[in-house]
């Protein structure tokens, strides 16, 4: 049996997307991820593209916009951040502006197409409840 979705307590102000472009797929935001809203894609094999064949996700469903995969707070008394994405692929955005960034920077643009709804019309229902609040 499928495991029910709870409805969100709270729409985020920011939500990260990766730039598929920027993306190696090396996972690194995978890791640190305490939502676990992050997975590796990969074209098929038989779809050639300039660049990108693999870059990591973000299911916006499930991001929280906590900015751990763009880099690891550090305390307060400490100048220096680390950061998660070596790349510097990942993006934290305001809610309202998710979908157009997902459209323009989420994935190859045959993916994109593909995978519309929930790519750029989950972002889009995500601007829609934030504005609502």
């Amino acid at each position: 049996m499928a495991k029910k979705k709870a409805p969100r307590k709270k729409v985020p102000k920011l939500l990260a997307i990766i730039n598929a472009d920027n993306c190696t797929g090396c996972e690194s935001c995978i890791e640190v991820c305490p939502v676990d809203c992050i997975e590796l894609k990969q074209l098929d094999r038989d779809v050639r593209l300039n660049g990108t064949q693999q870059w990591c996700e973000i299911d916006l469903e499930r991001c929280v916009g906590c900015e751990v995969c763009v880099h690891i707070p550090g305390k307060k008394s400490n100048p220096y951040e680390l950061t998660v994405c070596p790349w510097d692929a990942i993006e934290l955005v305001p809610t309202e502006n998710a979908a157009q960034v997902m459209a323009q920077v989420g994935g190859p643009p045959e993916y994109i197409l593909e995978n519309w709804d929930r790519l750029v019309g989950t972002a889009q229902n995500l601007a829609e409840l934030r504005a609502a609040t």
